[in-house]
């Protein structure tokens, strides 16, 4: 079965749902790329149907747009980042965190792997590129407080997402909110390699990268509970099959079937989060708790804020 990929335009009167399935719309964050992949596959398997759904797979315009459709009941779920879900709850955004798609950060600091910065204390008085503002700021500074150095020791340039090509052009001497699986590969590929220090082990808290989210008072936790686990499936199919489910991924698109998009589904696949609708809330209370003493937000709140909390847990 062909996933539904349409344009950020719904139509008016969307087409009937096939007998007996349930319509859901999920907004993606960007276009479909690897770490898409659980949600692809299910849908390419038929484990949506299995589930009893009809999922409208939409990519978006802008990406900052999903969440915002979610919120406002334009989507059933859209993909977002569990550190902007955290700023848009602090905000009043009424959005929680359903399930996880990647449960492992995948942004890293970037530096070319012959160039100067060979530590992060190398970085001093060098220019840092990014693209979203704040996050990436924080992250950044947490990154360097270790190393004995601030924001204020570094120069701050803003990239507008040209963050491999302004590393490669010597733009800059390090980007950060590259992703070690695209940009890392991209590099590669292009014959200018590139070294990754990873946030996570740098003084930054593991967070979730990729998260459904959805507005608790509208969503219907039956249909997101079956979406959970068609694409749970989706992950298994990928693991126990990594070859068979990357040839399933690329047919659905030509611009898919390329070198980049190849490595990257390798890098990817261990990073998916294996039960989607599992909860870590110590991850989301520490995360919380970094944003406050970064400043981002005015003070930490109870996980049930940010996350809707399993029976079970």
């Amino acid at each position: 079965m062909k996933h539904a990929l349409v344009a950020l335009a719904l139509a008016a009167s969307p087409a009937a749902a096939q007998d007996g399935l349930d319509e859901m719309t999920l907004v993606l964050d960007w276009f479909v790329n690897p770490d898409h992949g659980p949600i692809i596959v299910a849908d390419e398997l038929g484990y949506f149907e299995d589930a009893g759904l009809e999922v409208e797979i939409v990519a978006p315009a802008d990406p900052a747009d999903p969440p915002k459709m979610a919120a406002a009941g334009r989507a059933d779920l859209a993909i977002s980042y569990q550190p902007q879900l955290h700023l848009q709850v602090s905000e009043g955004l009424p959005l929680k965190r359903v399930g996880t798609l990647v449960a492992t950060p995948l942004n890293c600091l970037l530096v070319l792997e012959d160039g100067p910065v060979k530590e992060l204390s190398d970085l001093k008085d060098r220019k840092v590129g990014f693209s979203v503002a704040g996050v990436e700021e924080a992250l950044l500074s947490a990154m360097l407080k270790p190393a004995g150095l601030t924001a204020e020791d570094v120069e701050l340039v803003n990239v507008n997402w040209s963050l491999s090509p302004a590393l490669m052009s010597g733009q800059v001497d390090a980007v950060i909110g590259a992703y070690r699986n695209f940009e890392l590969n991209q590099m590669e590929i292009e014959g200018v390699p590139g070294r990754c220090f990873y946030l996570e082990e740098e003084g930054v808290p593991a967070y979730d990268e990729l998260v459904y989210v959805a507005n608790p008072e509208t969503m219907d936790e039956d249909m997101i509970a079956r979406f959970l686990e068609a694409t749970e499936l989706g992950v298994q199919y990928i693991v126990n099959h990594p070859q068979e489910s990357w040839e399933i991924f690329k047919s659905t698109s030509a611009e898919l079937d390329d070198e980049l998009n190849a490595k990257a589904w390798t890098d990817t696949v261990p990073r998916f989060a294996l039960r989607p609708a599992a909860l870590d809330p110590g991850r989301y209370e520490r995360f919380e708790r970094f944003l406050v003493d970064s400043g981002l937000i005015d003070e930490a709140r109870p996980v049930s804020d940010l996350a809707m909390v399993p029976e079970a847990q």
